[in-house]
């Protein structure tokens, strides 16, 4: 893909948008961006902003973020709430979109190993705020890839021959 816009993966928290981010700016050439690492370098730890500042101030900080880096040509894995912002949804626009969807059956083991502010009762509260942002995940996508049966192999190849396609 020679697009000069970014390609943003998109999809629930744990589907694995950061390791699937990685490889595959790898296998095409570009920068890897972690929407997460990035607020987290500049604004300090997520929790502790969800703590002090609450959810509206993070997706603000998350959105500016995001906008900002749409214009490169890079792989941009977002947080599992970035598609909440209106503003986000909208400049998604601007870029390739993919949707990591997954049935959640491997996901409880990726949720234990990290600090997860709106996860306070595992599984429960993962499948409840999934099925809250499916439509939206399903409204920005360009590409849908379900990762649930696929290997990280299987989903790489799967997302180059659907960016094959857009190019």
């Amino acid at each position: 893909m020679t697009s000069p816009h970014a390609i943003v993966l998109v999809g629930p928290m744990g589907v694995g948008k950061t390791t699937i981010g990685r490889k595959l700016a790898k296998t095409l050439e570009r920068k890897f961006v972690d929407s997460d690492q990035v607020i987290a370098k500049a604004h300090g730890d997520i929790p502790t902003i969800f703590e002090n500042n609450g959810e509206k101030h993070f997706r603000e900080i998350e959105s500016d973020t995001v906008i900002s880096l749409l214009n490169e040509p890079i792989v941009l894995a977002t947080g599992g709430g970035a598609v909440l912002n209106e503003r986000t949804r909208q400049a998604l626009g601007l870029a390739t979109v993919i949707y990591l969807s997954s049935d959640g059956k491997h996901i409880g083991a990726r949720l234990r190993s990290g600090k997860r502010p709106l996860i306070k009762r595992g599984m429960s509260d993962w499948r409840a705020i999934y099925e809250a942002r499916r439509h939206l995940y399903e409204e920005v996508a360009d590409i849908t890839i379900d990762t649930s049966a696929k290997s990280l192999h299987e989903t790489l190849e799967t997302i180059s021959k659907e960016l094959s396609k857009i190019d």
